[in-house]
């Protein structure tokens, strides 16, 4: 039960760090799109405006993720007995799927441009979309840098989604200052065709944040430097003589951890279940992101 609160005191806590931390990601996409989307249409750029379009698709992923952290965050209930950590990797799934759909978009439009030759009749694109584009390298590299920090201190899966969301989108105002250089020097192509590079950046983004959420949605195992630190807990409690199965899943931003240790057969069962107990509590010690932990003892 004190095990169960704690849970739910740190998963509050991690909620209102990632409220906190979305919260302030989401005014500074919407001033910043709204500067891009302004500068590509005086600057007649059509690479800024597709920049300003990601930026907005930023903030959607922003309330998904709000939404998910939110859900995930909700105690126990009969329906769902283990909790609802789960509920940042279908917002993650989710943010994917939005973010991957916004890259096909531009990719097409740009392609569209460059086969259609209609980049020929582009205006060349003014100093300001050059301006908004490095003003958005800067802000949206440091959002992707304040994002990640915090998802790897609360282990949020949907956090870390966003950052890479904000890392993509200074990587395509990269390909988009690369293009509007490109057309004021007089090669016009550039402007759609760092249009379909920044879809590529985006494509990618969105398929390593649905492999990420997909791998925790199937009972991932944890990673070797956790299995080995959970190992060397186990091994170094008094009693354990070995340990004949390990095994570990990841369950949202959680980890949950069932082991099978070995023991003197002669013991009694109160001394073969002080041992299993001072197993599972320092593993619970140790790992506090531990939400459920299984001690089963075999005789050795």
């Amino acid at each position: 039960m004190e095990k169960e609160s704690r849970n739910q005191a740190q998963l509050k806590e991690n909620e209102a760090i990632a409220m906190r931390v979305s919260a302030r990601s989401m005014a500074l996409n919407i001033v910043l799109t709204a500067f891009k989307l302004v500068a590509g249409i005086v600057a007649h750029s059509g690479a800024m405006i597709s920049d300003a379009i990601h930026s907005a698709s930023d903030v959607i992923s922003t309330i998904i993720v709000m939404i998910g952290v939110k859900m995930a965050g909700k105690a126990p209930d009969r329906n769902h007995p283990y909790g609802h950590d789960r509920f940042e990797c279908v917002a993650s799934i989710v943010l994917s799927v939005m973010l991957g759909l916004t890259g096909a978009a531009i990719g097409i439009e740009g392609l569209r441009n460059i086969v259609g030759s209609s980049y020929l009749h582009l205006t060349v694109p003014g100093k300001l979309a050059l301006a908004a584009a490095v003003i958005s390298i800067v802000t949206k590299e440091g959002m992707f840098w304040y994002t990640r920090i915090n998802a790897k201190k609360i282990r949020s899966s949907a956090l870390m989604a966003d950052a890479w969301h904000h890392r993509s989108d200074a990587l395509s105002s990269i390909g988009s200052f690369v293009g509007i250089l490109g057309a004021r020097l007089g090669f016009p192509i550039m402007d759609p065709l760092a249009s379909v590079i920044i879809s590529f950046f985006i494509l990618k983004a969105a398929f390593d944040i649905f492999l990420d959420a997909i791998s925790k949605m199937t009972d991932h195992a944890c990673s070797d430097p956790v299995v080995n630190a959970l190992r060397k807990t186990i091994l170094a409690v008094p009693g354990v003589e070995g340990i004949d199965s390990l095994k570990t899943r990841d369950f949202g931003s959680m980890i949950y951890v069932d082991v099978e240790i070995q023991a003197e057969g002669s013991l009694t069962l109160y001394e073969a279940h002080d041992i299993a107990q001072q197993v599972h509590d320092d593993i619970e010690q140790d790992f506090p992101n531990v939400k459920h932990c299984m001690v089963h003892v075999n005789p050795a």
